[in-house]
């Protein structure tokens, strides 16, 4: 260490380096050594959180450090899979140690809750960027696809959605919130719940599942694409918090709950015959479960989702969801 200054290694091993019990070798070789157990796939996603674009440049360091693993908790969750081993690649403008010890104390004590080992990963100079891999395991042919949806499945959310972007158009200013109704609904957008046990949880029940990143409308797209089917929904029975439900005839909130993003709930098709089987499981996790919808064939001219409101018209859902190129 020169003077108050860190080197690269001196920060690794200062802030990032941990016992990783469930790896064969850990940070601190030019790579990792994992193995999974018999009869396991391995599941691997990474998500990058740039300042500006996914966060804001004075973002609370410890709540960053959790949004960075749990965004991709969720994609493991949304597989079925357990997660196992995560890397972290860092770009940071300064060595900041407060920020830090902040960030890592958020990330780690969300890996170990989940069990989570972190087993290497590559710091540099630049703008703050934050990219986490990650790994995990799913009995061989037990994971949860996007394109395995059937006709006649209901449609099933997790939790509640919309206020995560509903924090988000209050920050921006284009709806005014009361003090506690926008620390609920930011809480919401800085530490995402990734509904990690319910993935476990419906293997074999479910026929797919994906996790509300970019908002309800785009990622139940991607279920009818990937799957070749219709989907349609009602829009009285979508999950929401009572904060979002007072705002529900301003059409920002209405674009919130349908197409904003940051939930990282789980929206997932199963059989009608397994609904009293995915009550149960909600009853057994303490979590809310809503049916919405159901899957129809796909047809010419048909549009691929569409959401019913009470009065049965349908309602305008071309706004999507998030795009980062759109």
């Amino acid at each position: 260490m020169k003077g108050n200054t860190l080197t690269e290694f001196e920060l690794i091993k200062r802030y990032f380096t941990h016992p990783a019990p469930g790896a064969r070798l850990g940070v601190g070789d030019d790579a990792a050594l994992v193995r999974a157990a018999r009869g396991m796939e391995i599941a691997v996603s990474a998500d990058m959180l740039v300042c500006g674009t996914h966060f804001f440049a004075d973002a609370e360091p410890g709540q960053l450090g959790h949004k960075a693993l749990a965004v991709n908790l969720s994609d493991m969750a949304a597989m079925g899979a357990t997660p196992r081993w995560a890397t972290l690649s860092l770009a940071l403008p300064r060595v900041a140690p407060h920020w830090l010890r902040a960030f890592s104390g958020g990330f780690m004590k969300l890996a170990r809750k989940h069990g989570v080992d972190l087993v290497g990963g590559d710091t540099t100079r630049g703008p703050l960027n934050i990219c986490v891999q990650i790994m995990g395991e799913v009995p061989a042919g037990q994971a949860l696809r996007r394109d395995g949806a059937r006709i006649g499945d209901e449609v099933w959310v997790s939790g509640q959605i919309g206020d995560a972007a509903l924090a988000l158009v209050a920050l921006g200013k284009r709806i005014r919130l009361k003090p506690l109704e926008l620390a609920a609904v930011t809480r919401r957008l800085h530490q995402p719940t990734p509904r990690v046990a319910l993935g476990v949880a419906l293997r074999k029940i479910a026929h797919c599942a994906i996790d509300i990143s970019d908002g309800l409308c785009a990622d139940l797209g991607h279920i009818c694409e990937r799957s070749g089917v219709a989907v349609t929904v009602n829009f009285d029975r979508l999950p929401i918090s009572p904060v979002l439900r007072r705002y529900l005839d301003r059409p920002v909130a209405r674009a919130a709950l349908l197409a904003g993003g940051d939930d990282y709930e789980l929206c997932f098709t199963a059989a009608p015959v397994r609904h009293q089987v995915i009550l149960n499981v909600a009853r057994r996790l303490g979590l809310a479960l809503a049916c919405v919808g159901s899957v129809q064939r796909a047809g010419r001219g048909k549009p691929q989702l569409t959401v019913l409101a009470g009065n049965g018209a349908r309602m305008d859902v071309t706004s999507g969801g998030f795009d980062h190129f759109g």
